[in-house]
């Protein structure tokens, strides 16, 4: 099978292609750098230098590859952004999926998995969140995916295009072969934002509040080892090929991780004290966000590992960080 991974330069991106090269299907990866980088391209994987925005250059790329799939993870995805300026998720997360999609049925591409996000259910009415929790979103960054989701389903519909929406939260940790090394740029999520205080990049981790209804105070939210993440997105792929039936789907640790136990087993992982300083709660931010993974289980067979402890994460994060410049 050969899949053309829109977005494959980028962290979760660069992991989905690995894994579809380990599992011995052909991939090439659609990029306009933006947030990826060339460290986290694969010799085994052709490159192809494109935006989503421009339509040309994606129909040119899927006319001339004969593609089976599409994975497409080219979206922005800052939720605080997205509320200051929601033109630009308008643009590039909704036309740049149309254009996907249009271009996708002109060459005849019936299959497409779309990293999606657990942001569409908005503030949890209970805990793990599964997919009958009710959609509504409190960013402009989940609101762009709920649409395309949407729009997924009516090409589906109308054209023909089978798809998985696969809706998780927080990917965290880095290949355990060290083939992956390219960080992310400005990076928002917690983990990431602490090895930069690790590494002196920052100089300090503001943590939100400390008074939650939590075992110690602080938010708890849902983290899976990005290897895992990329199981799934093959996974997902593989089934739509052998069943011909679209799939929407949540994948959560169905636990999650504190604040605070972050950043405890951080600093002992990488000996390092990581400055933090309390501040004040954000407007919005619930107490624990996790997800179910059972649908997941069920319809994919597939499981959160090993690496998903927050031990594996970190460790495997900090070793990229503490080699970052290094050949």
């Amino acid at each position: 099978m050969k899949t053309l991974v829109i977005g494959g330069a980028g962290y979760i991106g660069s992991h989905v292609t690995r894994a579809l090269l380990d599992r011995g299907h052909e991939a090439a990866v659609f990029d306009n750098l933006s947030s990826g980088c060339k460290e986290n391209l694969f010799d085994d994987a052709t490159f192809i230098h494109g935006d989503i925005l421009d339509a040309d250059a994606l129909k040119k790329t899927m006319d001339e590859g004969s593609f089976d799939a599409l994975i497409h993870l080219a979206a922005f995805k800052a939720a605080n952004e997205s509320m200051t300026h929601p033109e630009k998720y308008s643009v590039n997360n909704i036309t740049g999926t149309i254009n996907i999609l249009n271009c996708a049925t002109a060459a005849n591409i019936n299959n497409l998995v779309f990293s999606s996000t657990a942001a569409v259910y908005g503030d949890p009415q209970y805990i793990p969140l599964d997919e009958d929790h009710q959609l509504n979103p409190e960013n402009y960054y989940g609101f762009t995916k709920l649409e395309i989701e949407r729009i997924l389903n009516w090409y589906n519909r109308l054209k023909g295009i089978r798809y998985a929406a696969l809706r998780y939260f927080n990917a965290a940790g880095y290949d355990d072969a060290g083939r992956i090394r390219g960080l992310e740029r400005n990076p928002a999520n917690l983990l990431p934002i602490i090895m930069e205080v690790a590494d002196g990049t920052r100089e300090k981790l503001e943590i939100f509040g400390d008074d939650w209804d939590t075992p110690d105070g602080t938010c708890i939210r849902d983290y899976i080892h990005v290897t895992d993440l990329a199981e799934a997105h093959v996974l997902a792929l593989e089934y739509l090929i052998d069943n011909d039936q679209s799939l929407t789907i949540n994948l959560g640790s169905e636990t999650g991780i504190s604040v605070k136990s972050m950043l405890e087993t951080a600093r002992k992982v990488t000996g390092r004290p990581i400055p933090s300083v309390m501040a004040g709660r954000r407007a919005g931010d619930p107490a624990r966000v996790v997800a179910s993974s059972s649908k997941a289980k069920e319809i994919l067979n597939w499981q959160i590992t090993r690496h998903s402890s927050v031990e594996t994460l970190i460790e495997s994060t900090w070793r990229v960080y503490s080699e970052k410049g290094k050949p």
